[in-house]
């Protein structure tokens, strides 16, 4: 729809790029993909406001800056094996999928990750592989990942993903003690049992759940 493309150059131009990303891979993927889709019947009208939404079952459609700076904050090129944990919707695994070559998302309630995975199909994101599973504990058996991003906030980095994260790759997260504030870091795997931590940007956002979580 012509409205709807008028309205993500705006976001893109007002909400992204002012705010500082730069990258061009990320300002175009979140040109491309349309966020509409993965809202609930009836709220597309709000798909472009500068806000997290809620999508069903406590869980919300990050806000868009926060999508594009957390993927910018991975440091892809292009045709990257990525790892998220939190699929909620599926925009942000859209997102990622319109960069790295190969998104593994999972997502531990099952109508989030059935809804999600139904929409990725009918918008031909043949590359990103949805999972119901605990995202605490990875998904082992398709790492290293160049990149692991996670969409729930933590009071500590889950050590399954610190392992599956590929040496030189970047692993973003939420980490706070309470819901109500958390820090976005990155992780930086340097060596085998070697992690560089940088902080990026104050957040909020919902719990991660899980055995390591």
């Amino acid at each position: 729809m012509a409205g709807y493309s008028k309205l993500r150059e705006r976001m893109v131009a007002d909400q992204i790029a002012r705010r500082g990303v730069t990258s061009k891979l990320v300002l175009d993927a979140m040109r491309n993909v349309p966020r509409e889709r993965f809202l609930p019947k009836g709220q597309g009208i709000l798909a472009y406001d500068d806000s997290p939404l809620p999508i069903g079952k406590g869980q919300t459609i990050s806000q868009p800056y926060v999508v594009a700076y957390m993927t910018e904050s991975l440091a892809l090129k292009g045709g990257e094996r990525v790892l998220e944990i939190g699929t909620g919707s599926g925009y942000a695994a859209a997102v990622l999928a319109e960069i790295a070559a190969e998104v593994y998302t999972i997502e531990r309630i099952e109508r989030l990750a059935t809804m999600a995975s139904a929409v990725l199909d009918d918008l031909g994101y043949d590359n990103v592989h949805v999972q119901h599973s605990d995202g605490t504990l990875g998904w082992p058996e398709h790492a290293p990942f160049d990149g692991i991003v996670v969409a729930a906030g933590s009071s500590k980095v889950p050590a399954a993903l610190k392992r599956q994260l590929k040496k030189g790759g970047h692993l973003v997260i939420p980490i706070g003690k309470n819901k109500w504030y958390q820090e976005l870091v990155r992780v930086t795997r340097v060596a085998e049992d070697e992690f560089e931590t940088e902080e990026l940007l104050p957040v909020r956002f919902v719990p991660l759940v899980g055995e390591e979580g």
